[in-house]
């Protein structure tokens, strides 16, 4: 019989104690002594936000369909266990065999998010893992990162053995094959690091060397080794509809974030957004077959006994056969009293007239995403929507008996004046106002227009990667900027205005396009206590600059500078399929206002068409 690794006495004095015992509906446990390979499978957060996602999910169901691997999960201890555990002395553990981590072959974390970067180093330490790659001995499991923060690894370069760029479905299985091969030889850690660097999207930092200019910035970034490739390229499954997906995912004892199924209907975006790293590393767009995900549909809500369904995509309005799938679902689930989720929808009559099917219209509210105010600032960030789409979308929601509505916009973005601020309270007066054009009789009470403003972060592998930031106190002011226009508005009774904290903003910024020289800061900061510094509660601005102080680490060098036109990234020798000359000609058209059409209107030339797939053959013979 399993033995929990917590007594019942730890289990009784922390906060929700079934995040630690495992055994939840669909967990796969097997005998350990009957696989060749022990794989953790680690989201560096706490349970509730690790069990919510979904490329856990599907990387769990398919390390687990292989009859030689076990996948088990792990999640960062909340802060009440974490010291019991420090105290204690009790190693990090799988929440299936309750086996600690540092007994497996591999640890593999996904990185979804700049904020979990201590919590990568709690991981570690809590396991007995060296924190540092090169400090690691025979014995340590190998420490592979993936997911969209491993597009820019080099801040975390010297904490992981290895990378994954791309998608995991696709090599997965040769790289484990790799492992077992060395292994059974008798081979070495760094020897099994040298051949896993052969595989096609596989990044070994160790394997490589990076020198600077006397500014700073990078004078080259190369192999130290025969055995690396001077490019690594990202691994894509083109075929969505062939690859493995979990029709039996595992369900939680507690409610978590994403208390659902989670139906991934397409990978990629269609519309090319500047901003949004998605929307550029995930090129092309690819469809799941509409019948394929009928089945799974069923399957999964069957299987999981979730009374709730949700469409995963990033624009889910783009996919080509959303009216025949909703149309099912809603016939599917209605009758089992099973509710459907639609984010990620244009706002336009059909999907009004589908979430008017779906949603209890009196108690929910409408998200529109302008990202920004005046007409001028989509079309340098290429967002595709015009105001009178706005007001149109809004104005058909209002009609419905929707009567709240969220906006969302950025602050900070490339080029943006005080008026392009101030536009954000005229916009959101405009939607209220249209909302007062019903006659009063028909009308659901009174509006509520919530608009919230997050400050712009260039990322890589965007348009927006060579654009300045700014400092703290600049997006403060123009924050300030914005609540004030919105306090002169005619409905401003109707209207409500929230920003983000632009502490997290510039520290975002430094580990987003940061190099290896910024793992030392990391390093520092997570000795001086910082930790789930993606939760407001815990985050201590302080501690992080103390941390850059020490490390000699410039927050103005890598946030409130334009990058040049021939400067070398830390991301360069990654090769995702668009090109850097396109990302270039888009900075270029965004700082003339010039709009480039979404995929489908016109290809751009963007380079994704070298996967030959996707939307990039839709039509062609």
């Amino acid at each position: 019989m399993r033995k929990l690794a917590l007594n019942d006495e730890i289990l009784l004095k922390i906060e929700k104690p079934a995040r630690y015992i495992g055994g939840e509906v669909n967990s796969v446990m097997k005998d350990k002594e009957k696989v060749d390979v022990r794989f953790a499978m680690c989201f560096p957060d706490v349970y509730e936000i690790g069990m919510s996602h979904l490329g856990i999910q599907i990387l769990y169901d398919m390390f687990n369909r292989m009859e030689d691997v076990w996948c088990e999960r792990v999640y960062s201890p909340w802060t009440d266990l974490d010291a019991v555990m420090r105290e204690e002395k009790i190693p990090l553990f799988a929440l299936e065999s309750q086996d600690p981590i540092k007994d497996f072959d591999f640890l593999g974390i996904t990185i979804q998010y700049e904020m979990c970067y201590t919590n990568i180093l709690q991981v570690l330490d809590l396991s007995g893992i060296p924190l540092l790659a090169a400090d690691r001995t025979e014995d340590c499991p190998v420490v592979i990162g993936g997911g969209p923060c491993a597009y820019n690894p080099e801040p975390l370069a010297d904490f992981f053995d290895l990378f994954y760029i791309g998608e995991g479905e696709a090599v997965y299985r040769e790289l484990l094959d790799v492992y077992k091969e060395n292994k059974k030889n008798g081979g070495t850690r760094k020897e099994f690091l040298r051949k896993a660097a052969g595989i096609e999207g596989i990044y070994v930092p160790s394997l490589y060397e990076v020198t600077y200019k006397e500014d700073g910035t990078i004078a080259s970034f190369a192999p130290a080794d025969p055995c690396a490739p001077a490019r690594v390229r990202k691994q894509v499954v083109m075929d969505l509809s062939e690859t493995t997906y979990p029709e039996k995912p595992v369900v939680p004892f507690i409610k978590v974030t994403q208390d659902r199924v989670v139906l991934e209907i397409q990978r990629g975006c269609i519309r090319g957004c500047r901003f949004c790293q998605a929307g550029m590393i995930y090129r092309p767009t690819r469809e799941r077959d509409v019948e394929m995900l009928k089945t799974y549909a069923r399957r999964m809500l069957e299987n999981t006994g979730h009374e709730e369904i949700s469409l995963s995509s990033l624009s889910s309005s783009d996919y080509s056969r959303l009216e025949e799938l909703v149309t099912y679902l809603i016939d599917e689930c209605s009758r089992k009293e099973i509710n459907i989720s639609l984010p990620s929808l244009r706002i336009d009559a059909f999907s009004l007239d589908v979430m008017s099917k779906v949603q209890d219209v009196k108690k929910s509210s409408l998200t529109f995403a302008p990202e920004a105010g005046s007409q001028r600032m989509r079309n340098v960030i290429n967002k595709g929507l015009t105001e009178e789409d706005i007001l149109t979308g809004a104005g058909e929601a209002f009609e419905g008996g929707w009567n709240k509505v969220k906006l969302y916009f950025m602050l900070g973005l490339p080029t943006e004046t005080e008026e392009d601020m101030r536009d954000i309270a005229v916009l959101a007066d405009k939607v209220a106002r249209r909302y007062y054009e019903i006659p009063k009789e028909k009308r659901n009470g009174k509006c509520q227009i919530t608009a919230s403003s997050s400050f712009f972060i260039p990322k890589p592998f965007t348009p927006f990667q060579w654009a300045r930031m700014y400092s703290n106190e600049e997006y403060i002011s123009r924050a300030a900027v914005v609540k004030h226009a919105f306090q002169e508005q005619l409905n401003r009774k109707s209207l409500k205005y929230n920003w983000h904290d632009a502490e997290v903003t510039v520290l975002e910024g430094v580990l987003a396009r940061g190099d290896r020289r910024v793992g030392a800061a990391i390093l520092e900061a997570y000795r001086l206590g910082c930790l789930y510094d993606a939760w407001t509660e815990n985050f201590t601005y302080g501690k992080w600059l103390q941390a850059f102080e020490k490390t000699g680490i410039d927050l103005a060098f890598y946030n409130e500078r334009e990058r040049g036109e021939e400067e070398i990234f830390p991301w360069d020798f990654i090769d995702i399929g668009v090109t850097k000359a396109f990302l270039r000609k888009e900075w270029e058209r965004a700082m003339k206002g010039e709009v480039t059409p979404n995929c489908r209107q016109q290809c751009s030339g963007c380079g994704a068409a070298v996967w030959r797939g996707g939307v990039c053959v839709e039509g062609k013979n």
